[in-house]
């Protein structure tokens, strides 16, 4: 291949990328995106939706700000099939690592020694008191 015919390539490949609307697409979709982050703050949203859900949810959003960002932004969308191969492995170990330590973590004090209960703190109560604002998520 010529020097001619691989600017040609690369210029045909880039072409692809469709110039700036797709981007500004993405910047509204990551705004949009970025306001139900913040409706979650307010009292309205705690008093409608569990917290477990809503934690979910910002799970959710958080991992489709992400996607969009790594698709378009890095240029990822238009790279050929060999990101799979690094990023399918990648994502799968990390999710067996999450699943393989769910129980060390959850069952971690089923083992302790009664020297181990001795020094291990105590959790904090809550004080009641009329003057407490709830916090956010809680």
């Amino acid at each position: 291949m010529s020097t001619t015919e691989h600017a040609q390539h690369e210029h045909a490949h880039h072409d692809g990328h469709g110039g700036t609307g797709k981007y500004w697409g993405v910047f509204l979709a990551l705004c949009l995106l970025t306001l139900c982050s913040f409706l979650t703050y307010f009292e309205m949203w705690h008093q409608a939706i569990p917290v477990s859900v809503s934690r979910a949810f910002m799970v959710a959003v958080s991992c489709s700000k992400a996607l969009l960002v790594m698709c378009f932004f890095m240029h990822l969308i238009w790279e050929a099939n060999w990101k799979w191969v690094l990023t399918v492995p990648a994502a799968m170990m990390a999710i067996f690592l999450v699943c393989m330590l769910i129980p060390d973590i959850g069952m971690r004090t089923n083992h302790y020694s009664s020297h181990r209960w001795n020094h291990t703190p105590q959790p904090i109560e809550p004080a009641e008191s009329s003057h407490a604002t709830p916090q956010p998520g809680h």
